[in-house]
């Protein structure tokens, strides 16, 4: 089995794969406090879950937004299944090209990510990346990733929203039946989830106004299945994309 984890901001999620089919999908809260031991039992805890043996784990990859937590998640996995994790960073093959003014400086997922659509799915493209922040990223023609645009997460403007106001309450994340809300839970519900649905939709007709072209679109991350329904353009909804990025990027550095 190879292990594939993104470190993100909020979660970080584990996937096995055995061949190229993944087999599980786990999260776990991002603490960068925690210990490599603290880490490992949690590791090791998310995979008994799923019936993997300590024997079974053969290699692991990760691509991480949090560096604090590194080295830590490798000495984590080192220490539980005797392996080199592959950390994405520079020198790393990816099979796509990065066109931007400091390309070191691009997030590891977004590699991740813009690797699985275009191998999996071909080129040019828009991904929608929906997690803590929300990013559009934009692959050219010959898979080349030429930019990014970041926007506040929705996780992040529905907390804002009930922690800035005296008299709006925390919410949970769903669609209410009508845009037009009656109450409070539902006015916070239909601008937080049709909003950000909006939002999508505008910047996705920006982004083929200034690329000429209609770009077939992919959207992953934790709230993509919450927002991206609601969209008016076709988006196909992938969200395994970063971990198959990631499986795709260690068979390509295996050696």
């Amino acid at each position: 089995m190879i292990l594939t984890i993104d470190i993100g901001n909020t979660n970080i999620v584990i996937g096995g794969f055995y061949e190229d089919e993944l087999k599980f999908v786990s999260r776990i809260a991002t603490n960068s406090k925690k210990t490599e031991d603290e880490y490992a039992t949690k590791i090791r805890s998310v995979l008994a879950l799923h019936d993997v043996e300590k024997s079974e784990v053969s290699g692991a990859i990760i691509s991480s937004v949090v560096p604090p937590l590194n080295s830590i998640v490798k000495k984590a996995l080192k220490l539980i299944y005797n392996v080199e994790p592959i950390l994405i960073g520079p020198g790393i093959k990816t099979g796509i090209n990065i066109h931007c003014d400091n390309p070191s400086s691009v997030g590891a997922d977004l590699i991740c990510a813009c690797v699985a659509a275009h191998h999996i799915y071909g080129s040019p493209s828009l991904v929608i990346d929906m997690g803590t922040a929300t990013k559009i990223m934009v692959i050219d023609k010959t898979g080349t990733f030429i930019g990014v645009s970041i926007i506040p997460g929705v996780d992040m403007g529905l907390k804002a929203l009930a922690s800035d106001t005296a008299q709006l309450p925390q919410i949970s994340l769903e669609a209410p039946k009508s845009v037009i809300g009656k109450n409070t839970v539902d006015c916070m519900k239909s601008g937080v989830v049709f909003g950000n649905a909006s939002l999508i939709d505008g910047m996705i007709d920006r982004f083929n106004d200034e690329m000429g072209q209609e770009l077939k679109i992919y959207a992953t991350g934790g709230l993509c299945s919450t927002i991206i329904p609601h969209c008016k353009h076709k988006i196909s909804i992938d969200e395994n994309l970063v971990l198959n990025g990631l499986k795709i990027i260690y068979d390509k550095n295996k050696s």
